[in-house]
């Protein structure tokens, strides 16, 4: 007994020293369903028991809280700029789901500053210390502020789709990042596939590419079909995951969270390890 007591205690005091996950939703290029597979990857996650934070990083053009069906006051811009808290920019979504919109409607790219950036930093600190998972989902473009933001993450989840452009520009991407940093983990879902014998083909074919030519082996997480309730759930701005629950990619997406959150959970997210935040500004004081 007393030895399970004192187990039970060193588990407890791991978890309050247990910092939050980060990971980025990336896509090699624009149609592939990124943006959707992050809220309802986020949302299931939520579903999932999980605390979780899903930041839209298309500052100006973010289209996250369109997709819920939400009109926000405020954005992670108006914090940024030292208009508004982090708590006031935080909303909640479905299943508990808490996100940070983008906004949208922006006129040209937002120049950064080192009070924005500092301040982007402090509200990571605080986000990391309140939830388990810190989920991004990163715009088209490439700045110098999302490219240091990729190379912090813990993790990467890389969506795909069958298409040869997508496939080649997924793996452009995944290569990039590996040449910045080759421990870097890779997730990777094929979406809006017409069967699981082409998602198979599609995730088999990149993860071999990774392995040949990289010598970098990835994880790959599953295959999303092409569905309709997907287009009628955007329509109605909801998460597919919510409205149809019974579909089959909200069954695949919850099999995906489930495979997900076992090999995190593999992974003891503790301070020494998950150093997302000292990562970061490692990053930028290397570009000032």
């Amino acid at each position: 007994m007393r030895d399970q007591a004192e187990e039970l205690r060193m588990k407890m005091l791991r978890n309050q020293n247990r910092l939050g996950r980060s990971l980025a939703v990336v896509s090699g290029k624009g149609g592939v369903g990124k943006s959707n597979f992050s809220i309802n990857f986020s949302t299931t996650l939520s579903g999932h028991g999980k605390k979780v934070v899903l930041i839209d990083m298309d500052i100006g053009m973010g289209n996250i809280h369109i997709l819920l069906g939400k009109s926000v006051q405020y954005n992670l811009k108006d914090y940024l700029v030292g208009e508004q808290p982090i708590e006031s920019v935080l909303f909640e979504g479905p299943n508990g789901l808490q996100y940070i919109s983008g906004g949208s409607g922006l006129s040209g790219v937002m120049e950064w500053t080192d009070e924005m950036f500092n301040r982007l930093i402090e509200a990571f600190e605080y986000l990391q210390k309140s939830f388990d998972y810190i989920v991004f989902d990163m715009g088209a473009g490439a700045t110098s502020q999302t490219l240091d933001l990729l190379m912090s993450v813990d993790d990467i989840i890389v969506i795909t789709t069958a298409e040869p452009t997508s496939i080649t520009d997924a793996y452009s991407m995944m290569k990039y990042i590996y040449y910045k940093d080759s421990e870097k983990n890779f997730y990777l879902i094929c979406n809006r596939a017409f069967s699981d014998e082409e998602g198979a083909e599609t995730t088999g074919r990149l993860k071999l590419v990774m392995s040949k030519f990289l010598s970098k082996e990835i994880t790959i997480l599953g295959v999303l079909p092409e569905d309709t309730v997907v287009r009628k759930a955007v329509r109605e701005q909801t998460p597919f995951s919510i409205l149809y629950p019974q579909a089959e990619i909200t069954k695949k997406l919850k099999k995906i969270v489930y495979t997900f959150t076992d090999l995190e959970d593999a992974i003891e997210a503790t301070p020494k390890q998950t150093n997302f935040i000292s990562r970061l500004k490692s990053l930028f004081s290397g570009r000032t």
